[in-house]
């Protein structure tokens, strides 16, 4: 009997050690944070609209989670990062799987600058450039398939000219 309690207990070590809080790569999942939706329509200056459904990332907890993990998005979905206060701004890819288009907006929903086709898993930091109070993530190549440009306008009530 003591030979058979000796050869299961490290397997029952084992065993508890794969399914306890905290162990190996389900770690990093184990904290996800959920987000609300909203919709948000980007008026280009060619006279496009375009509206996209989008989880909001505005406490420090979702911001940090993003979009890592996920293995895809709709088409008209996105990601809208809201900040307290404008100023520069930079993101990066980490543990993000699919490729982005980074959208920077002004506190008056004005996209001051866009990094097309990101990076899956790039350390990279990803620069506004100026000051931000929002990111918006897009899936690749959303910008240039929709021709939405630096100057276009982001309509949400996140911002001042929001509605």
């Amino acid at each position: 009997m003591m030979k058979l309690l000796r050869f299961f207990t490290p397997i029952a070590i084992v065993l508890l050690l794969a399914v306890a809080p905290g162990a190996g790569p389900a770690q990093a999942q184990a904290n996800v944070v959920t987000f609300d939706k909203d919709e948000l329509a980007i008026e280009t200056a060619a006279g496009g609209r375009h509206v996209f459904e989008v989880e909001m990332a505005v406490s420090p907890d979702q911001r940090s989670q993003g979009l890592m993990f996920r293995h895809s998005m709709a088409a008209t979905a996105g990601m809208l990062f809201l900040f307290e206060r404008p100023e520069p701004r930079a993101m990066w890819m980490k543990n993000t799987l699919i490729p982005l288009d980074m959208l920077f907006i002004d506190e008056g929903g004005v996209i001051v600058r866009i990094q097309e086709r990101t990076v899956p898993f790039s350390l990279q930091a990803i620069s506004s450039g100026q000051d931000v109070i929002a990111v918006l993530e897009l899936n690749a190549g959303t910008s240039s398939r929709l021709s939405i440009k630096p100057g276009d306008r982001v309509v949400h009530s996140a911002f001042e000219s929001g509605s």
